[in-house]
């Protein structure tokens, strides 16, 4: 898979190439232009695309996994009135799940927080505010961010975070250097359900469980009543084809604390 230090080599090979072809040929501007269009393009995709792993290396999947096991994560929580409910249907069908929390929303419902935990499930960081700019965010400012969602849960339940779920799929070169400096671990998915949209409830499934295989990371978000609609059903489609719902950490056999 092509990755941001292979694609600048080979843009800047090609930019040197179209250089020297400009002044002894008199080539068209224009592929000077189309250059920096496709290296934006793959640049803004490898930014956008968390499975392209094109900035940083973040575990997506895990196929080569012996049991047939999947994971089915939650980003933004702990939200007080979906969580308990996701907890529930989880318990009810003797499924594990990741919750990737807003240290901002650990902060205000510290106790939902350690019922995640209590409930055997594990938790990682999503960055403190979830910002809309995070992407945008400089590195010492990304790193903030996860020290202090770090920190809240150190205090809070005296683990120290090892995973980390990148705000909205987004990577780039700073992200990666905060992750690198916290030593966190970056973790992606194979299926995203899109919950958060507007499709509906049974497109949104759908998406989730379409060519399910072992070794799939699922995401979804502990938000909405759609999305526990879609959690229900997914596990009833698990049982059916023998999977079953394990942690980030069982499906990388990884530690999910230091």
């Amino acid at each position: 898979m092509l990755n941001f230090r292979t694609v600048n080599i080979f843009m800047l090979i090609i930019l040197i190439g179209l250089i020297v072809a400009y002044f002894m040929f008199s080539i068209s501007f224009w592929w000077l232009a189309l250059l920096a269009f496709s290296w934006f393009t793959f640049t803004a995709l490898g930014s956008g695309i968390i499975g392209w792993n094109y900035h940083l290396q973040a575990l997506n999947s895990n196929p080569s996994i012996s049991k047939n096991q999947v994971a089915i994560t939650f980003d933004d929580g702990p939200n007080p009135e979906f969580t308990p409910k996701v907890l529930e249907l989880l318990k009810k069908h003797q499924a594990k799940a990741t919750f990737f929390c807003i240290g901002l929303n650990i902060e205000n419902h510290p106790a939902l927080f350690k019922n995640i935990i209590n409930e055997g499930h594990t938790v990682g960081n999503h960055t403190y505010s979830h910002n809309n700019m995070f992407g945008f965010f400089s590195t010492k400012q990304v790193v903030e961010e996860l020290e202090q969602t770090n920190a809240l849960v150190l205090e809070k339940t005296g683990l120290k975070l090892n995973l980390y779920r990148p705000a909205f799929g987004v990577t780039n070169p700073r992200i990666k250097k905060a992750i690198n400096t916290t030593k966190l671990q970056a973790i992606g998915w194979s299926k995203r359900s899109l919950d958060t949209t507007n499709l509906s409830k049974e497109t949104v499934l759908k998406r989730a469980s379409k060519n399910l295989k072992k070794g799939d990371v699922i995401l979804l978000h502990d938000a909405s009543e759609k999305t526990l609609w879609v959690l229900e059903q997914l596990l009833l489609i698990l049982q059916k084809q023998n999977l079953q719902a394990v942690t980030i950490d069982s499906l990388f056999n990884i530690e999910p604390y230091a």
